[in-house]
């Protein structure tokens, strides 16, 4: 298969997957197309919003539409680390001996569904730390391999609300993207409540297979960049670096923390699967410039002056596009 014939099934099967889950969803176009752009990258994704916009929805009709073994886990304070990843037990064999099997926990899936991660107590939310980014689990004494491909799909609400837990910086890091579910207008509104109060039925097709999904991931790493791009991508990472040479004024005054080379990584990435579904085989800046919200939002870590004017990492991101230049050579 050459090239355009590869750009041209890749376009294919995404619009073919969009197109399902838009038998479901309603609008949220960003929110969709970010999903697929992290599960295309191959990469696991954090949907923060109030209770009652459709997230669950969004990840259990991927859950549908996916040839893939899907679990959920429904985060609670008493969740323990154990109901995630599974546990020994005592199981008797056909010579009236005893002896300890590994019981698997829904952590053994292609596609996670975990649900508010945000109310589990810290200790159980580092559960999934090794399975995101590992992709493994110790368990029993044993490392156990996840299966193929392997994606956690979490939802939060906003961590101001009663009985939610922050979740540490290391954890956040290993989510591709973090995209910020708002409401519906009115028009979503109105379809929505339509499609949930007259009966409305929906029948949902599988439409790519495990195989296909490692496929289509194999060829986005293969999109070229050329070097200027990157550049690019690097520059954007590094002024988020407050207190160094390449820091831009907002970094310096309302950060504690930039972004970690998974930024970097996350904004090439993306950049390849978006250039892909608008059938080029190049990444230009204005796909770097698409992923830095959602690749960016979680990595900066804001201060106590940012916090205290309201600033958002949103706003800043959009700042340090706007001081970062396109031409200028990388430091080194």
């Amino acid at each position: 298969m050459n090239t355009e014939e590869q750009i041209h099934s890749f376009r294919e099967n995404y619009e073919t997957l969009r197109g399902e889950i838009g038998k479901v969803i309603v609008g949220h176009d960003s929110i969709v197309e970010g999903t697929l752009t992290s599960l295309l990258s191959g990469g696991h994704v954090l949907l923060e919003g109030v209770p009652g916009l459709g997230k669950t929805l969004l990840v259990r009709t991927l859950g549908n539409v996916l040839d893939l073994s899907f679990s959920r886990i429904q985060f609670t304070p008493d969740l323990m680390p154990a109901d995630i990843l599974g546990t020994n037990i005592v199981m008797e064999t056909t010579g009236g001996k005893r002896e300890f099997q590994f019981q698997k926990g829904p952590i053994f899936a292609h596609l996670i569904l975990a649900d508010e991660i945000n109310r589990a107590t810290p200790k159980t939310q580092s559960a999934m730390l090794e399975a995101m980014q590992e992709k493994s689990v110790t368990a029993g004494g044993e490392i156990r391999r996840l299966a193929e491909p392997f994606f956690v799909l979490a939802t939060q609400n906003p961590i101001d609300q009663e009985g939610t837990y922050p979740l540490p910086e290391a954890q956040l890091d290993r989510f591709f993207f973090k995209l910020l579910v708002d409401y519906p207008n009115a028009a979503e509104l109105s379809e929505v409540l339509r499609r949930t109060t007259e009966g409305h039925t929906v029948e949902l097709n599988r439409v790519l297979t495990k195989e296909k999904m490692i496929a289509l991931q194999k060829l986005v790493p293969q999109v070229p960049v050329a070097s200027h791009v990157k550049d690019y991508a690097v520059r954007l990472v590094l002024a988020t670096h407050p207190k160094s040479e390449t820091a831009v004024p907002v970094a310096n005054q309302y950060l504690r923390f930039g972004s970690s080379p998974r930024g970097g990584q996350a904004l090439l990435l993306a950049g390849k699967v978006r250039a892909l579904i608008q059938g080029r085989f190049n990444v230009s800046f204005e796909d770097i410039q698409a992923a830095a919200r959602p690749a960016l939002r979680h990595r900066l870590i804001l201060n106590f002056e940012a916090e205290a004017e309201g600033i958002t990492t949103d706003q800043l991101i959009d700042q340090i596009l706007a001081d970062v230049p396109k031409d200028a050579p990388v430091a080194v």
